[in-house]
């Protein structure tokens, strides 16, 4: 393979492992990928290594007589979760491995994958509400409850994901989301008979849980990607740190003006 080719190959593999670590994939997904879009080109000695900020990939060819190994390095500044978009470039990899596509067509549905908006933000607010309000109706929350979890809910992932685009720190966006759900459960309970504040709390703040997060932490120490699962972790204790803190400052203030009252 020619050094043009070659290189078209690596930033195209780059950037799927680029795509997948950005929308939630595990470490071992973005690893595996990367290493066999390497291979499909020839490149016998291709070591891929991934942290959750960075991907780290050095190639060679067995018959390459030059005594240069190639290594490119990409850095990952903003995740999120998509999953979609982790399925898509998934089904493109095997399709390119399995010589179904050549590469220009794949890096341009790879672009497209990049560039797709996901589903529209109202149905996420929506329909991440209804499965918010549920959750309370699992702690027995009767149908005011209900109905304000999933209120709080929509809020919350309105409030959390406008402060996401104006570029505030995640930490920020959660913390704000968690005093948004607290301040409508305390609203709720004090204006309307019969609520209680707790069960409004729990179903509306659970937009914000790090559960893929979570998962991912568990999966990858499993799998013996100890960086990537501690430094998972350390993310989702930081995220359910700025939920809490959010929702006590709320709930302290209220316990202040109210002379140590909770509704």
């Amino acid at each position: 393979m020619n050094t043009d080719a070659s290189k078209k190959l690596m930033i195209f593999a780059l950037y799927a492992g680029e795509i997948l670590l950005k929308n939630g994939a595990e470490t071992y997904r973005v690893e595996d990928t990367i290493s066999l879009l390497c291979r499909s080109g020839h490149y016998e000695y291709t070591e891929v290594f991934v942290t959750p900020t960075g991907i780290f990939v050095s190639i060679d060819q067995k018959d390459d007589h030059t005594g240069h190994m190639t290594t490119f390095i990409k850095r990952i500044k903003n995740r999120s979760i998509n999953l979609e978009k982790v399925s898509l470039v998934n089904d493109l990899s095997r399709r390119f491995v399995a010589g179904h596509i050549c590469l220009e067509e794949a890096m341009q549905e790879l672009k497209v994958i990049d560039r797709s908006p996901g589903y529209p933000f109202w149905q996420k607010a929506v329909f991440g509400g209804m499965g918010s309000a549920l959750f309370a109706a699992l702690f027995g929350a009767n149908f005011l409850e209900f109905f304000f979890a999933l209120l709080a809910s929509i809020l919350v992932t309105v409030t959390a994901s406008k402060m996401d685009e104006a570029s505030f720190p995640p930490f920020v966006c959660h913390m704000a989301g968690g005093a948004v759900a607290a301040l409508l459960a305390v609203i709720a309970s004090g204006v309307v008979p019969g609520v209680e504040m707790d069960k409004v709390i729990v179903g509306a703040v659970i937009v914000l849980v790090p559960g893929v997060a979570v998962t991912n932490a568990i999966r990858d120490s499993i799998a013996g990607d100890l960086i990537s699962g501690m430094a998972k972790g350390a993310e989702a204790v930081i995220i359910a740190t700025s939920i809490a803190i959010g929702v006590g400052a709320v709930l302290k203030t209220w316990l202040l003006l109210t002379g140590g009252s909770l509704l």
